[in-house]
C-alpha cells in the first residue's frame, strides 16, 4: 500500500509513528510528507513528543527528506496539494484538519493518488467510515471521511449494545482531553465555553459524534444525542454512555453478552482493573470497555464507560481504514 501524509500535524506524526514502529505499517510504503511547516521544525516535532515521549531511534533530515529507520522520506512544503506529483499514490492521508470543501477534499485526487481518506469530519466526503462500525458500505467511494476520534470510540459501542438489547434511547458525553482547538490562555473562538483557556478548567461543550452517528448508523438516527466535556488532560478521553434498552436484562446478562462482544470485535478491548486515563494512552483500540463501570437502574437502563486514545486509537483506524480502500 503506497500512501502520502499531507499535514504532519499531530495525527500525522502518530500515523508514522504507527508506521514505523508496529505491525500496521508492514507492507506500508510512504511515498512522500507534505506539511507547510519547515522540515527541521517537523523532524524535531516527530522526534520529540510531549504525549508520546521520545521517538526510540535517530531522527534526521536533509535535502527534502526526513530520514528514520533506514528510510528517507520525500518532505514537501506546498500549502495547495495539487503543486506535488502523487502519481501511483494509493491513499492520501490528509490529516491537515481544512479538507472541508470539495476543491481541498479532491486537491489529493487532482494531484494523482486514487483516493483520500479525511482525518475527520467533512462535509465533502462521500462517505463516512467508522472501522468497526459500517465498514462494510464503504464501497469503491474515493474521498472517504474517517470520521471523528469520538465517533470511532462510540459507534462500535453503539452497534454492540444494540445488538445485545436493542438503543430505544441514549445519551453519549464524552470526557474529552484539550485540543488544538482551544487555546492555552482565554482567547476569543466561536464558542464561549471553549475560548476560556484549556488546560486550567473544564469546558462543557458540543461533540461532533452527536450528528456523525447518525450518517454511520442511520438505523439508530434520532435515538442517540450526545455533548463533551473537555477537562484539562493532554491525552486520552472517555465515553460515557446511558441507553434505555428494549429489552429487559440484568446487569451480569448484560455484562456477560457486552464482554464477549468486545473480546469479537476489532477495534474494541475490554479491561477488569480501575485505570485511569494515563494508563490508556497508546492504547490502538478504538474504545476500551470499563468493566467495573456498568452500571444498571431497573432492567432497561445501562451506563457503559470506556476510554480511548483519541489520537493513536484514531490514526490506527486511519491505517486500517486506508488498508481497505487499496483494497477496493
Amino acid at each position: 500500500m503506497k500512501i502520502a501524509i499531507n499535514g504532519f500535524g499531530r495525527i500525522g506524526r502518530a500515523i508514522l509513528r504507527q508506521i514505523l514502529t508496529t505491525t500496521r505499517g508492514e507492507g506500508v510504503e510512504i511515498t512522500l510528507i507534505n506539511d507547510i511547516a519547515p522540515l527541521e521544525m517537523c523532524a524535531y516535532l516527530f522526534q520529540y513528543d510531549s504525549t508520546f515521549g521520545p521517538f526510540p531511534h535517530a531522527v534526521t533530515h536533509g535535502e527534502g527528506q526526513l530520514r528514520v529507520l533506514e528510510r528517507a522520506i520525500p518532505m514537501h512544503h506546498e500549502a495547495d496539494l495539487t503543486r506535488v506529483d502523487l502519481s501511483g499514490v494509493d491513499v492520501v492521508l490528509d490529516c491537515t484538519g481544512i479538507a472541508r470543501s470539495s476543491d481541498v477534499a479532491q486537491r489529493g485526487l487532482a494531484a494523482g493518488a486514487s483516493k483520500v481518506l479525511i482525518s475527520g469530519p467533512s462535509p465533502a466526503a462521500e462517505l463516512t467510515v467508522v472501522y468497526g462500525a459500517n465498514e462494510d458500505q464503504l464501497g469503491a467511494a474515493r474521498i472517504v471521511s474517517n470520521a471523528s476520534c469520538t465517533t470511532n470510540g462510540l459507534a462500535p459501542l453503539v452497534k454492540l449494545v444494540d445488538e445485545i438489547g436493542g438503543i430505544d434511547s441514549a445519551h453519549m458525553t464524552t470526557i474529552h482531553c484539550y485540543t488544538n482547538s482551544q487555546p492555552m490562555v482565554d482567547a476569543p473562538r466561536g464558542d464561549f465555553a471553549r475560548s476560556r483557556a484549556g488546560a486550567l478548567s473544564m469546558v462543557p461543550t458540543t461533540s461532533s459524534a452527536t450528528h456523525l452517528i447518525d450518517e454511520v448508523l442511520p438505523h439508530l438516527k434520532g435515538r442517540i444525542s450526545g455533548a463533551a466535556v473537555r477537562v484539562p488532560t493532554a491525552s486520552v478521553s472517555a465515553v460515557d454512555l446511558v441507553a434505555r434498552l428494549q429489552t429487559p436484562m440484568d446487569e451480569t446478562q448484560f455484562s456477560i453478552a457486552l464482554k464477549a462482544g468486545a473480546e469479537a470485535a476489532e477495534v474494541l478491548g475490554w479491561t477488569e482493573m480501575p485505570l485511569v486515563s494515563s494508563d490508556l494512552r497508546a492504547r490502538p483500540e478504538s474504545l476500551v470497555l470499563a468493566a467495573p463501570e456498568i452500571r444498571f437502574v431497573g432492567e432497561q437502563q445501562v451506563r457503559v464507560f470506556g476510554w480511548y486514545d483519541n489520537e493513536w486509537g484514531f490514526s490506527a483506524r486511519m491505517l486500517d481504514v486506508a488498508r481497505l480502500m487499496t483494497d477496493r
